[in-house]
Parts: structure tokens; C-alpha cells; sequence
């Protein structure tokens, strides 16, 4: 952990009852940004502590964000039950709710892993507090993304070259058609969970955060390089 930031345990409020959630907090003031980072398919064992949702979290959190993460309905501690992308929609609406609400004024980032990508930018994208979205892992053999050709913000988006559940030509292809301002990074020889790749999606992050954000990276922290 950290020691430039508060980490803090918590259940927030869902629409389908409470949420688990841990919040890291910048100890050094307002921070500029406060994302959420939304897991996997908790079907096949996503939770908040996800190896890449942590990465993208310790990422995030190097450049004084706030950073919080949360298990969908039905997993960990969380109440209520799995939903199909759909509930799991309004759980990322209530969580973008408390950080709206401990952030006040401050624009609101979301990113997302897999299952957590594409529910993740669908309730990001509608949400006129979130300014960017960083998809990690988009799963587009199983999932419509179609929903982003309406989405404008600016989107990074990670992508392992061995993604056996997404095709980097469907990738590229989906990013070519979308609005606004879009960067892919593929990751050579990394699969979808980025076994031993995960300081390529540290610094695919940090890179993207660091050009939009340039007041961003004085704050990096030693330890991520």
C-alpha cells in the first residue's frame, strides 16, 4: 500500500443493496481526478482485487488520483445477485454517485476490465461527470460495444496481442469507428488477464493520463518509475 494515500474499507449504498468498496484517497489535497475501476465477470471469479484492476488502480493512484474500486451485486460482500450486465449498470452509477459526492466538482474517470469494461464505459459514457474512460481487456467476441459509437470522451483502451477473448483486428476495427479522441495499445505476447505484462498496462495508463494531464506527472510516485 501506498503510504501517500488513505485506503479505506467500506459498503457504499446500491441500488440492490450494499456495495463492498475500498476508496484511496490522496493525502495531499483535492486530487485532480477520482476514478473508479469496475472488475471481471464475477461468474469466473472478478472481484474488486483482480490482479490487472489493482494494476489500473496502483496506476491511477501513482498520479494522485482518487481511486476507488467495488464488487458488482452478488460478489465478495456485496449484496444482491449477478444481473448480466444490466443491474450492474446502476451499481456503477451509485458508485460514481459517492464519488461525486466525496469529490464534489472534480471530474470522474472509469475504467474497466473485461466484464468490468463493458459495463464500466456504458454507465461511464452516459454519465456527464465522467470527462474520460480507459478500457482494459474489451471482451468484443462476447459482448456489443456498439453503445460507444455514441460516446465522444476520450478513451484509451489496452488490449493483450493473445486476447483469446478479443480479436485485436475487432479491436482495431471497433476503435476506428468511434467519435472523439481514441488510442489503443496493444500489448505483444500478453494474454486477456496480461500474465506478466502487467507493467505495459502501468505505463500504457500513466503515458495517456500523463499527455491529457500534464500537471499529473510531477505527482508519480518513485516506486512506479
Amino acid at each position: 500500500m501506498s503510504a501517500s494515500h488513505e485506503s479505506r474499507s467500506f459498503f457504499l449504498p446500491g441500488p440492490a443493496g450494499r456495495l463492498e468498496a475500498i476508496l484511496w484517497s490522496p493525502l495531499a489535497g483535492s486530487p485532480p481526478l477520482a476514478a473508479l475501476v469496475c472488475h471481471p465477470h464475477p461468474l469466473f471469479g472478478g472481484t474488486l482485487h483482480n490482479k490487472v484492476v489493482y494494476q489500473a488502480a496502483k496506476s491511477l493512484d501513482g498520479l494522485g488520483l482518487a481511486v476507488l474500486r467495488f464488487n458488482f451485486r452478488g460478489t465478495g460482500m456485496s449484496e444482491g445477485k449477478h444481473d448480466r450486465g444490466e443491474g450492474e449498470q446502476d451499481d456503477v452509477r451509485a458508485a460514481l454517485d459517492f464519488l461525486a459526492a466525496e469529490f464534489r466538482n472534480i471530474p470522474l474517470l472509469v475504467a474497466g476490465f473485461s466484464f468490468g469494461c463493458w459495463v464500466g464505459l456504458r454507465a461511464g459514457c452516459a454519465d456527464t461527470r465522467v470527462t474520460s474512460l480507459v478500457g482494459l481487456g474489451a471482451p468484443v467476441d462476447n459482448v456489443d460495444f456498439s453503445y460507444l459509437t455514441q460516446c465522444v470522451k476520450p478513451k484509451l483502451f489496452v488490449h493483450g496481442a493473445n486476447d483469446i477473448y478479443g480479436a485485436v483486428t475487432k479491436v482495431k476495427s471497433l476503435i476506428a469507428s468511434l467519435p472523439g479522441e481514441n488510442k489503443l495499445v496493444v500489448v505483444e505476447d500478453a494474454d486477456h488477464f496480461f500474465v506478466g505484462k502487467l507493467d505495459q498496462v502501468d505505463r500504457a495508463i500513466t503515458r495517456w493520463l500523463a499527455e491529457r494531464h500534464p500537471e499529473l506527472l510531477p505527482l508519480r510516485h518513485p516506486r512506479h518509475g
